[in-house]
């Protein structure tokens, strides 16, 4: 059997074989070690599409990025599809391996397949470098290799589980913008203490934009130095061959949206949202003051301040959460001070969470969802843990559902039962106070949901693999905003300011033609008919049935 070659690959050097450095050999190792882009465009080749092998020669901004790699320990880099993003980082991982003795190193993606064609590559260069330059081979498969210096490289889809456990030097992930919210989170809440509780350890995040997730929020972070990670942007342009006419084709053979977002790095959301895609980018997000189980704090209880609870209850399960959301609502513009969001929460612990929290915000006005199984939150609430709070529905006849104080001639609920009606509305009064700017929201969890709320058929709901409990919170908020009897809750009328911005940007729109004294109209604040078909007059209105006034 050859000794000469691992497993009778001609091109790998294995283990314990000795050789003889010349002194050029030394000179030229010592000056690879010094400078990896020196390395990589002297001993890294990769595979083009129309040449074959041939050597990775750097572009200016590629350089850029390698350098950053070396001298930082936290990286994140937002670049445009074909930019060679990975092939770089892959071939700075073949630096930081052979010159750097027992390292672990993770290549993570949003699907174990791409980490290993990721890891592939890595091989593929390693196999070409010259002898005397590679480590001996220990261990060579699809999924992780061992090298003689005692370097280990794995790769693996991004998970909780992945790295857990382990000790890294470096971890590459890979387009991350596409690893799911939920995933990613928990990546980062199990593997990211392990990563910075060493002095040395890198982390260096690549991606496409892919709309707004946790990939969108450490970028803004990194870019407002929020964070250690340095930020990396790479315009289109800086592509060699990339001009005005090669932006004209591409946008022919794919859209315009997709442009923005493949390679102008555009953070857009999903498509048809119920809320604009410009609001909502323009929307800052605030990290919460206090954060525990999924119970996150913006703003503390303040003194006679007034609040509402919305409460969303979901059975369980990876994308499906129980939630709620806390407003405050003594004046306008309303704020979001609170929410709670948690897949694994019992529903028989869950009306104690509201309980206690209601009770700290002021004695909170709570509304229930309750189809399924809200209804036995509601009523834990109200029977067991004795609320008198519990904001509650009737139908009644053609209003349809209405909030009351729970007398009337129809049955109360405990709650509201979502109906095409109620999501109609509040769809419609929710995208209206955000976009007026009369409810505030500033939560990450929140603005994410709100970029994947799209229209599908009549209604809107989340988009593919998005979760949409908290934007129904917020639906559940802004139907009972609608309500008159919101008005006696919180001595403000919602309806009447919402007419009043409308009724104002008419008239910006049509001062250039003026206006008509038709003799009739009284003042600003006349007689208007709401999205109910509801008829409501000013009570300082004349009386055009008054028989004096004829």
């Amino acid at each position: 059997m050859d000794q000469t070659n691992y497993k009778g690959n001609p091109n790998l050097k294995p283990a314990a074989i000795e050789h003889a450095y010349s002194k050029d050999e030394v000179k030229e190792f010592i000056r690879c070690q010094k400078n990896p882009a020196y390395f990589i465009e002297n001993y890294v080749n990769i595979v083009s599409i129309d040449e074959g092998l041939i050597p990775f020669k750097l572009y200016d901004f590629q350089k850029e990025m390698v350098g950053t790699f070396h001298s930082n320990r936290f990286t994140i880099c937002k670049l445009p599809r074909q930019s060679g993003k990975s092939t770089t980082i892959i071939s700075y991982l073949i630096h930081y391996v052979i010159f750097n003795e027992a390292v672990n190193v993770a290549i993570l993606a949003n699907k174990a397949a791409t980490a290993r064609d990721l890891l592939g590559r890595f091989q593929l260069a390693y196999e070409h470098l010259p002898e005397w330059m590679q480590q001996g081979v220990m261990n060579w498969n699809k999924g992780s290799l061992e090298l003689e210096n005692g370097s280990k490289i794995i790769a693996a889809s991004t998970s909780a589980s992945a790295v857990r456990g382990g000790s890294y030097n470096i971890i590459f992930l890979d387009e991350f913008a596409f690893i799911p919210s939920n995933i990613a989170e928990q990546f980062f809440s199990s593997v990211y203490p392990t990563i910075t509780a060493g002095q040395t350890s890198k982390v260096i995040i690549v991606s496409t934009p892919h709309g707004m997730n946790m990939f969108y929020k450490m970028w803004m972070d990194a870019v407002n130095n929020k964070s250690e990670f340095i930020p990396i942007e790479v315009h289109w342009r800086e592509v060699p061959g990339r001009d005005d006419a090669w932006k004209e084709q591409t946008v022919k053979n794919t859209s315009e949206q997709q442009f923005l977002q493949e390679f102008e790095c555009s953070f857009l959301g999903s498509i048809n949202t119920l809320i604009s895609p410009t609001k909502i980018q323009e929307i800052p997000y605030a990290d919460p003051i206090e954060s525990n189980a999924g119970f996150d704090v913006h703003v503390k209880p303040q003194k006679d301040a007034m609040y509402c609870i919305c409460v969303d209850v979901a059975r369980g399960g990876s994308n499906d959460y129980s939630a709620f959301i806390v407003i405050d609502i003594s004046t306008v513009p309303y704020r979001l001070v609170a929410k709670y969001r948690n897949n694994e929460i019992r529903p028989f612990v869950f009306p104690e969470i509201i309980y206690n929290i209601a009770k700290a915000y002021n004695e909170a006005y709570i509304l229930v969802e309750i189809n399924d199984i809200g209804g036995q939150i509601a009523d834990a609430l109200h029977y067991d843990l004795e609320y008198e709070n519990i904001i509650m529905s009737q139908m009644r006849g053609r209003s349809g559902q209405v909030i009351g104080s729970g007398f009337g001639d129809g049955k109360s609920d405990l709650g509201i039962r979502t109906t095409k009606a109620v999501k109609k509305v509040g769809c419609s009064n929710l995208k209206t106070l955000i976009e007026s700017d009369k409810l505030i929201v500033e939560d990450f969890d929140v603005i994410v949901e709100m970029s994947n709320f799209i229209q599908k058929g009549p209604s809107y709901e989340a988009d593919e693999g998005a979760s949409d409990d908290l934007m129904m919170c917020l639906v559940f908020f802004a139907w009972l905003a609608n309500q008159p009897y919101f008005k006696e809750l919180t001595d403000e009328d919602v309806r009447h300011r919402l007419f009043e911005s409308q009724q104002k940007a008419i008239e910006q729109d049509m001062s250039p033609f003026g206006f008509i004294d038709d003799g009739v109209s009284y003042t600003e604040t006349s007689a208007f008919t709401d999205v109910d078909g509801d008829y409501w007059v000013p009570t300082d209105a004349p009386d055009f049935f008054d028989e004096e006034r004829f």
